[in-house]
């Protein structure tokens, strides 16, 4: 060491060597590669391969309503009920097997008249009632044929959606697209805690976070064709079969199961994803 060199600059150089050498252990530490995320911070593309339900059969999950689970499938509840025999107001329970398609062996077992067809009393066996045309999602309708006389009660909310309305105050982030792996709604920016809306009046059929990659999830029915979901929610303010007004505050914004805090906004009609935008006043 040449005389005269100043303690202080040999610290510095060891200061300078320590923190390159942590810098490159840190680089080399990192084994998993980032998630997939919406350049606007949406959920992980994983998480949405994830939450879609293919196949044939599907097990119920402990939270899950026929509801839920026809969303998952990209299905109309109606069809889904309909091709597993259960009856309004579609009660499932954990474990049971429930069959997504009409050709399987088993539905077409079950749903196979006797051999004779030219009894008149085969002509008269009754149809499972998720089979009228007019049935509403989750409700009973006064059309609707049973063993009694008993009348049937209305449906609290209209069957025509007169108004649509914004369910938040805030940008949006992120715009519905139809490619395979697109966004199936809108996100909605805005800060936590913010007010969530009902966008019409309707029946909650669905409120909890048993469909990942939703977080906190409510799903509304409107009427017999159309749907609304409201997913990401800190705190849900609403229970399953409350009816709900339109601008009535159902859920309170969060970034549950998102990269951001925002409301992931859904409109099914019939099942299938629509986008919002056509809907919501400009």
């Amino acid at each position: 060491m040449p005389n005269g060199m100043p303690n202080n600059l040999i610290n510095l150089n060891y200061l300078f060597v320590l923190i390159l050498l942590l810098a490159l252990n840190g680089c080399s530490s990192r084994n998993k590669p980032a998630p997939v995320v919406d350049v606007q911070g949406a959920l992980p593309l994983s998480q949405r391969i994830k939450n879609s339900v293919k196949g044939s059969e599907y097990i119920v999950k402990k939270g899950e309503t026929l509801y839920s689970i026809a969303w998952r499938a990209d299905v109309d509840v109606r069809t889904l009920a309909e091709i597993n025999n259960i009856k309004a107001p579609y009660n499932i329970y954990p474990q049971q097997k429930l069959f997504l398609t009409k050709n399987t062996p088993q539905t077409s077992k079950n749903n196979t008249p006797s051999k004779s067809f030219n009894s008149s009393k085969q002509k008269v066996i009754k149809k499972p009632i998720a089979q009228k045309k007019k049935q509403a999602y989750g409700g009973i309708v006064a059309e609707q044929k049973t063993s009694t006389n008993v009348p049937q009660p209305k449906t609290a909310f209209s069957q025509k959606i007169r108004k649509w309305q914004w369910p938040a105050n805030g940008k949006v982030i992120n715009k519905f697209s139809t490619a395979k792996q697109g966004n199936k709604g809108i996100d909605i920016a805005g800060q936590r805690g913010d007010s969530v809306k009902a966008t019409a009046d309707g029946k909650v059929v669905y409120a909890g976070d048993a469909l990942q990659g939703y977080g906190q999830l409510i799903i509304v029915k409107h009427n017999d064709d159309y749907l609304s979901a409201y997913a990401h929610n800190e705190r849900i303010l609403v229970k399953e079969q409350q009816v709900v007004k339109a601008g009535q505050v159902i859920a309170k914004m969060g970034d549950t199961d998102a990269e951001r805090v925002m409301l992931h906004f859904e409109v099914r009609f019939r099942g299938k994803s629509v986008n919002p935008m056509k809907y919501l006043p400009k």
